[in-house]
């Protein structure tokens, strides 16, 4: 659940590490974030009445609406799902079930869960793989006698008691002796045999069903799990993998996953984002038949789940009242106001993402944490290249994007990847070949391998 209580002006600094510009797009979604705070801190009563603000974002592609979304959800640590509001309607028929998207929630937020649950008993479970590795490496201990056989054997049991004590010290030495090599890695090279379970996988069941029921195979396939018990199968691995499956198996076994579902669950209601994209799309025009009878059918589908209904998933009902919904689309060919009324109503805020031109190219290539120019520079690294660009390259680069954008169809920052490799092309094949170490890319090394693009009229034969 989101606990972080970041203020608004904190969030949107964390955002601009990553993405640059849209202030109102970084407002909208902060206050949203913080909003979630303030309902979970007001009184229990008042709380489930307080319904989040869904958030439309109108703007081209490219210039970060995605990317505003998903950096949010990272930080609040919440459940969070992009998808394309297109999948649910196709030319004449009705897609995907658009309940589908809460249980594909819930499952993201179980497997959250399950990887934090994991961590928290990863130091027990490394403690018993240690010692069945051990096993493995060791036979077991001497086994005690018990007291049927001690009654038949009372004579020899006098004469074996002390040399079994003697034994059981040497194997106790020995076990301590491989149990140091082990923490020193001194037994990476040595081959075990390890017995693990296969995945379970029975006969592939397809069921074409009505809405609602798109999930029924996995559980048909469960329910049949049974008749088909997993199997066990000896691999020969090497000792750190073998401690690296063992630890994986043992955490997994000590996590409850009875806690585990009820926490995916209540984090799905409390704190999960849906990132719905092409919103625009299933937006009908004035035609009354074809694909626009669908489309406005997938939005009256929409409808009960942002307005807040109950979603049957397999882990057990969801409630979606509370889960923020954040649409985005182009809109270059139709409006919000295009949407159906009730629609509307439920996305109260509309904040539109500008345009980038050269001026904000040439932050993204160099600002954000993940910078394309960083990007490039620690890969060519990795080659023992070091790859360098002056200010004027970057400016040339960026000069170039917005170019081809105005000539093309306008793709936003994504430009800026295939710019990228085209200009780099050369050195990114040669580079580990290279005798030269250092490459400095200036105004001129970009004009010379971009020139062609910039002349050529018919730009869709470089970059697409």
């Amino acid at each position: 659940m989101s606990s972080n209580g970041l203020k608004p002006r904190e969030i949107v600094e964390k955002l601009n590490r990553h993405i640059i510009g849209q202030m109102d797009a970084k407002r909208a979604v902060a206050i949203a974030l913080r909003n979630r705070w303030r309902r979970q801190n007001v009184p229990a009563e008042l709380a489930d009445e307080i319904s989040p603000k869904n958030i439309i974002m109108i703007g081209p592609t490219g210039v970060g609406k995605t990317e505003i979304a998903r950096r949010l959800a990272k930080l609040d640590n919440s459940p969070f799902l992009k998808i394309e509001a297109s999948k649910f309607t196709e030319v004449g028929y009705v897609g995907r079930d658009v309940e589908s998207m809460i249980r594909d929630l819930v499952d993201l937020s179980l497997n959250m869960v399950k990887s934090e649950e994991q961590e928290n008993v990863r130091a027990r479970a490394a403690e018993i793989a240690e010692e069945k590795l051990l096993d493995l490496l060791l036979p077991p201990r001497l086994k005690e006698k018990n007291v049927s056989d001690m009654l038949n054997n009372a004579d020899e049991t006098a004469e074996n008691d002390q040399t079994a004590e003697d034994q059981q010290h040497k194997v106790d030495g020995t076990r301590e002796k491989l149990r140091r090599l082990l923490k020193d890695d001194k037994l990476n090279d040595r081959l075990v045999n390890l017995e693990v379970t296969e995945t379970r996988s029975g006969p592939m069941v397809e069921i074409f069903s009505a809405a609602g029921m798109e999930n029924m195979g996995l559980n048909i396939r469960d329910v049949l799990g049974d008749a088909f018990p997993q199997k066990k199968k000896t691999r020969t691995v090497k000792v750190p993998e073998a401690l690296k499956i063992l630890e994986d198996e043992e955490a997994q076994k000590l996590i409850d996953m009875d806690k585990v579902t009820k926490t995916a669950l209540e984090r799905v209601e409390q704190s999960g984002i849906i990132f719905l994209d092409e919103i625009d799309k299933i937006v009908s025009n004035d035609a009354p038949h074809g694909p626009d009878v669908s489309r406005e059918g997938v939005q009256r589908d929409l409808l009960p789940i942002v307005e807040g209904s109950n979603v049957n998933t397999r882990y057990g009902m969801v409630k979606t009242d509370h889960i923020l919904f954040i649409a985005a689309g182009a809109f270059n060919v139709s409006k919000p106001s295009d949407l159906i009324p009730e629609l509307q109503g439920r996305f109260p805020i509309r904040v539109e993402l500008d345009s980038l031109g050269k001026e904000e190219f040439i932050r993204i290539l160099t600002e954000p944490n993940n910078a394309l120019v960083k990007q490039y520079t620690e890969m060519m690294a990795t080659e023992g290249l070091k790859l360098s660009f002056t200010e004027e390259a970057i400016a040339a680069i960026a000069e170039v994007a917005t170019l081809v954008n105005e000539r093309t169809e306008n793709i936003g920052a994504r430009r800026l990847y295939t710019i990228m490799e085209k200009l780099l092309d050369d050195i990114s094949f040669d580079a580990p070949d290279m005798q030269n170490k250092e490459i400095m890319i200036d105004a001129q090394h970009v004009e010379d391998k971009l020139n062609d693009i910039i002349e050529d009229q018919d730009l869709s034969r470089y970059i697409l």
